[in-house]
């Protein structure tokens, strides 16, 4: 299992047994503690697109692309310190519901296990589709990561050790936001420029924290878009999208605003 997988399980674990919806895997018990059912996504593993067969190979060294990544690293280094570094490493975070909150101002609603928890479950079990997409080649090509090769700082310096053993391409951060971006708007279509956005400033932030590559950043949003499309097809994914739609639109009429602060957030995304 390698790092992004296990930091994808390891944040949907933090969500709790009693938000797992249907779909899941069988009760692990443990002799401390009672059986616990783990969510699962949506495909089944024969079903998730294979990132190896629908992407080139990274960028060679010496070739234009690869050129086109350090320009954009470098550019991305200039950020540090900035309002939109500290997003970055917000966007680093995985865990729920933190991770599904990020969208509250793109969606124009509180997101949260309390005001809209299918939304919150929407979004933990289409992350384990979008990260495991991407393993097959983080695991092939072992790329190494920006910080690796320029040797200045990340914004999650404690997550370094474990980077470094994982695969920078393609992005499964990428993968995931822009699932998400994609998966919200197609249950808030209304807001799905500002929704696809979000997508990709999220996945453009791992280019800012210095551990991903823009070709990296660039090739999650295609494994983003293939699981999107994959999940067309699965009629649980369209029941709960259909859940997630009514839930917006009852926080809409209840006056559930966003609890973070969306000006600063604009702020920092029109920074780059």
């Amino acid at each position: 299992m390698n790092r992004t997988t296990a930091a994808i399980i390891s944040g949907v674990l933090l969500v709790g047994a009693g938000c797992a919806t249907t779909g899941q895997a069988p009760p692990v018990a443990s002799a401390a503690k009672p059986a616990a059912v783990l969510p699962m996504g949506y495909l089944a593993k024969g079903e998730i697109p294979n990132s190896q067969a629908l992407l080139p190979p990274p960028p060679a060294d010496g070739s234009g692309a690869r050129a086109r990544d350090e320009e954009a690293s470098k550019a991305a280094l200039a950020l540090r310190g900035s309002a939109r570094w500290d997003m970055a490493a917000n966007d680093a975070v995985l865990s729920f519901p933190k991770a599904a909150e990020t969208f509250s101002c793109a969606v124009g609603v509180e997101i949260s296990e309390k005001t809209t928890p299918h939304v919150v479950a929407l979004l933990r079990r289409t992350l384990l589709d979008a990260g495991m997409s991407t393993s097959p080649t983080k695991d092939f090509y072992k790329r190494a990561r920006p910080f690796m090769v320029n040797n200045e700082p990340t914004c999650t310096p404690g997550d370094e050790a474990g980077l470094r053993r994982n695969g920078s391409y393609p992005s499964g951060h990428s993968a995931a936001g822009w699932t998400w971006g994609l998966v919200l708007a197609q249950a808030a279509p209304d807001k799905a420029e500002a929704l696809v956005a979000r997508g990709r400033a999220f996945g453009q932030s791992r280019v800012v924290c210095n551990v991903h590559w823009l070709s990296d950043a660039e090739e999650g949003r295609i494994m983003g878009s293939a699981v999107f499309a994959r999940l067309q097809s699965n009629a649980e994914f369209q029941a709960d999208v259909a859940a997630a739609r009514s839930e917006i639109a009852a926080a809409r009429s209840a006056g559930k605003a966003p609890t973070r602060d969306c000006a600063a957030e604009a702020a920092a995304l029109a920074a780059g």
